[in-house]
């Protein structure tokens, strides 16, 4: 009796173990399988809404969001005010990052659960929200192990997207750079031409730019620069587009802006330059710019050369003031 006893015992202990390892190995079947789908994916976007829809399969539940460097990325099965709802607990939640590993709190009758990630000095934070219930063991059991998997690929599309923003991003000034510009003015066009929307273009040139360099070396001239992209950034919507073209040429394309208006922007803009007093030489620094607004039928080439023909009238007679395009290249003077 004893014995059989101890046989049973041996037996259950060696059924348990069995039932661990199956687990284990159940598992890491489901996490290669998610490394598999995040492989050579390079956007957080996508990356956040695979891991989503692979996490489904094992784990309900209504959204899946993550937040880092100030940017939120979610994805969300619900629809209608549920989404709503469930969209704006998650943003409560990643505004508020800690460094709490896992956190659990019920908001509105939806469970969230938390993960941070600190990975070669990019922080995040991934949250979950369910419905009615907790997340119990065995299905937080899976998600711990694919976080370990995640936090890898995750780290590579930061990496990814850092270099994609360096790209566009004139390293002087912080502006976006020409291929922003070549990348950006097909859509504002497309929208100008499709809703019949104004659109207008001023391209700049700062006067006396190389008495600055003259009279006071290269290094202070890039220092003049940044203070004036950063003034003229300041005097400009978020819908626009301010770009270095190089050098110190600089193009500005004003969506749903008539002529009228970007006169008006354009000589708060010449002002702003005057106003910061920088010397050049005998002189003081200034900004010629030239206007052309967009016509059906125009084409993208066309509008350009008309913004730059309008610059070089505002040089011609007299640098800082506002010139914009006519058949008789009229200028008008700030």
């Amino acid at each position: 009796m004893e014995n059989s006893l101890l046989l049973q015992t041996d037996i259950d202990v060696l059924l348990t173990k069995l039932h661990h390892y199956q687990s284990q190995s159940d598992r890491l079947q489901k996490v290669n399988e998610l490394y598999r789908k995040l492989a050579g994916i390079t956007d957080l976007p996508t990356m956040i809404e695979s891991f989503s829809i692979w996490l489904a399969q094992y784990v309900p539940h209504e959204l899946i969001g993550y937040s880092s460097r100030q940017k939120m990325h979610m994805y969300c099965s619900c629809h209608g005010v549920r989404r709503r709802q469930v969209i704006n607990i998650a943003e409560q939640l990643l505004q508020h990052q800690d460094s709490d590993a896992d956190r659990h709190a019920v908001i509105d009758g939806f469970h969230s659960h938390k993960w941070s990630f600190e990975n070669n000095g990019h922080s995040g934070a991934l949250v979950l929200l369910r419905k009615d219930q907790k997340i119990p063991d065995e299905e937080m059991n899976l998600i711990d192990e694919s976080m370990s998997t995640l936090a890898e690929p995750l780290q590579k599309t930061h990496d990814y997207e850092e270099i994609l923003r360096q790209a566009r991003i004139d390293p002087l000034t912080g502006l976006p750079n020409r291929l922003v510009f070549e990348e950006r003015i097909d859509y504002m066009l497309e929208r100008a031409r499709r809703h019949n929307h104004p659109l207008s273009l001023a391209a700049l040139d700062l006067d006396h730019f190389k008495e600055v360099n003259d009279s006071m070396g290269h290094l202070y001239g890039d220092e003049v620069l940044k203070q004036v992209a950063a003034a003229l950034q300041e005097k400009t919507r978020l819908q626009d587009l301010l770009v270095r073209m190089g050098g110190d040429e600089l193009l500005l394309a004003l969506a749903d802006t008539d002529l009228p208006a970007a006169h008006s922007l354009c000589k708060r803009l010449c002002r702003t330059v005057k106003e910061l007093n920088i010397k050049a030489g005998t002189k003081k620094l200034g900004i010629s710019i030239g206007l052309a607004q967009w016509q059906k039928g125009m084409s993208k080439k066309e509008w350009l050369e008309r913004a730059d023909d309008a610059l070089y009238q505002a040089k011609k007679s007299g640098r800082s003031k506002v010139v914009h395009y006519t058949k008789a290249a009229t200028s008008e003077h700030t």
